[in-house]
């Protein structure tokens, strides 16, 4: 009789063996995306819905506020030119700042993944120049002057700061998978030297507030060694002053020093950005080694790994985030022109007819603070979108108050339409949680919502720096089947049914219960096959299909349809997406 019971249990022993090879081998043939309820299938395809913002924020600004901003000498008074086609249609901008051997240049080229023209880089201060890294067809450089005037380019405005600046001014021109979606700014580093500063010929606050005002993103490089911030470095924070939202702190060369020095140089760090940077937030610092090379001191490996990712991952979205920063500078950008055009209209009022002109603008330039009370009162106006009390007052001393012109009412009323009517309907026109998967899809093109990572910037991923070697990761074709933690046999067919996957709307990545279910009855399969089908891909038992567990749903429901393979008991090993194999093993006890 054991010897029976024996036979019988290797029998089924072999069986199962066999069973699960047998659905193994389904897994790795599966083609994903065959079944005829695909939702991809019936989408269509609609416009990019970031052309389609440009478009309206160039009507707007060019109908409605350029006129004002003529009208009022926007451009004087704020130093600001008029803005143009060009700089509504460039891409997304990056400004690297810091001293002088801070590795600003070296984090470019760890972007980039290669060495571009122009690049110099060593512990002296080595770029003298802005350089404005783009992307084209060869690798070559082009001097300041020619990309101040170039017809595609957004740097005309840079021709105000002459030909001593535009002399120390070039674009880099490579092909990159980076710069096609992005507009990297390199810097001069920043000295600390009196004599050094004024002999650079041209006013670098100016410029770095100039392009402060066009960036994206503001990254603020610190060395490890030198945390002192020399009075240039303050000056050009200073100039950053209304954009702390984009500005994001990088605390380099972090391995060099180990986890108790570590601490101390970033409690110094936030102290000197406290007393230099009038927010009253902390800055978001992100603290590593921003280059190829593999980390000296590993102390704190995991730390930097992270805070590589979450730098890379702000990076990325750019793209995605443009449109509404270009709204965002818009509305900022209208705010302080209806403010100057209150403060100019109100002088000119103020102005006499016929005689004591001269001594009646004298009088309103020293009573400034009070008259900027009086029409913050009488206009009901934010304090903050009044212009530099200073600043302002010897613009005023180079014009003649007889000269402006009178406020328009009806100008006025166009402004405020703008804030209040035009661009909040555009914004309606920008992604929101609270639309629907049709909705999704008229806004932002069936290319962008099948793949969110097509408008990613591909910046690089490298455990290897960490020291980790993940081999099937360095592999483009993935793990193999003898590596049964990692390999996942229908990896191919996640790939594939990523697009169906998001074209149903996840919230936060989850199909809720609903929308699962809606779409399982849609195989026609019976509910008590479907019951047993749900068992087996809801692997972490939350009510919710993740994307894996939707590709193990579908592939499942497409065996019984397709092939008339009856449901297992249980999923075979390849069969389970190895971030959910630690879970199985733990609930079955292993």
């Amino acid at each position: 009789t054991n010897i029976h019971i024996n036979k019988q249990s290797c029998f089924y022993q072999q069986y199962e063996a066999t069973y699960m090879s047998d659905w193994t081998q389904e897994a790795n043939t599966y083609q994903g995306g065959n079944m005829a309820t695909d939702p991809t299938k019936v989408i269509d395809e609609t416009a990019d819905r970031s052309s389609k913002v440009q478009k309206r924020l160039k009507s707007i600004y060019s109908k409605t506020v350029l006129p004002v901003e003529k009208r009022f000498r926007y451009d004087y008074f704020y130093e600001s030119p008029f803005l143009t086609d060009v700089e509504f249609d460039s891409k997304p901008q990056v400004m690297l700042v810091g001293q002088y051997s801070v590795g600003k240049t070296s984090f470019i080229r760890y972007l980039l993944g290669r060495d571009f023209p122009g690049q110099r880089i060593g512990p002296e201060p080595t770029t003298d120049r802005f350089t404005v890294l783009l992307n084209g067809p060869e690798e070559r450089t082009i001097p300041g002057n020619a990309l101040s005037v170039h017809p595609d380019l957004p740097f005309r405005g840079l021709e105000r700061f002459g030909v001593s600046f535009l002399s120390r001014f070039e674009g880099s021109q490579l092909p990159s998978s980076v710069l096609k979606s992005i507009t990297l700014i390199d810097t001069p580093g920043i000295l600390s030297g009196e004599k050094q500063r004024t002999n650079r010929g041209y006013d670098f606050t100016k410029v770095v507030s100039w392009f402060a005002e066009r960036a994206d993103l503001i990254i603020l490089l610190f060395d490890a060694h030198k945390l002192d911030i020399s009075d240039e470095l303050k000056g050009a924070i200073d100039a950053l002053k209304g954009h702390e939202d984009k500005i994001r702190c990088i605390l380099n060369k972090a391995d060099q020093i180990d986890r108790q020095q570590l601490m101390r140089v970033y409690g110094a760090l936030l102290w000197s950005l406290g007393k230099t940077m009038s927010s009253p937030e902390v800055a978001r610092v992100y603290v590593g080694s921003f280059w190829e090379e593999d980390l000296k001191n590993m102390d704190n490996a995991d730390l930097f790994e992270m805070e590589e990712r979450d730098l890379m991952k702000d990076l990325a979205i750019l793209p995605r985030q443009s449109a509404v920063r270009k709204i965002n500078e818009l509305v900022k950008r209208i705010r302080k022109v209806k403010t100057l055009s209150y403060i100019i209209g109100y002088l000119k009022s103020q102005m006499p007819a016929l005689m004591g002109k001269e001594k009646k603008q004298q009088k309103l330039i020293s009573d400034l603070p009070n008259v900027f009370r009086t029409i913050m009162k009488k206009y009901n106006l934010s304090p903050g979108d009044f212009p530099d009390i200073a600043v302002f007052s010897e613009k005023l001393r180079d014009t003649k108050f007889a000269e402006f012109h009178a406020l328009k009412e009806e100008q006025i009323a166009l402004l405020d339409k703008c804030l209040t009517s035009d661009i909040p309907k555009l914004m309606e026109d920008l992604p929101s949680e609270k639309d629907t998967p049709e909705v999704l899809r008229m806004k932002m093109g069936q290319a962008n919502l099948n793949n969110p990572d097509a408008m990613n910037v591909p910046v690089p991923t490298r455990n290897a720096k960490f020291g980790k070697v993940d081999e099937g990761a360095a592999n483009p074709f993935g793990y193999s089947e003898d590596q049964e933690d990692k390999y996942w046999a229908l990896q191919d067919s996640a790939d594939r049914l990523y697009d169906s996957f998001q074209a149903l709307g996840p919230e936060g990545g989850f199909l809720s219960p609903g929308v699962a279910k809606d779409v399982l009855l849609k195989t026609g399969l019976g509910k008590d096959q479907l019951r047993q089908i749900w068992n087996l891909s809801d692997i972490d038992r939350d009510g919710y299909l993740d994307h894996h567990e939707y590709v193990v749903a579908m592939f499942l429901c497409d065996a019984v349809i397709q092939k008339k393979k009856p449901i297992p008991n249980e999923l075979p090993n390849s069969v389970i997406p190895p971030s959910k194999k630690s879970l199985l093993k733990a609930r079955n006890g292993e």
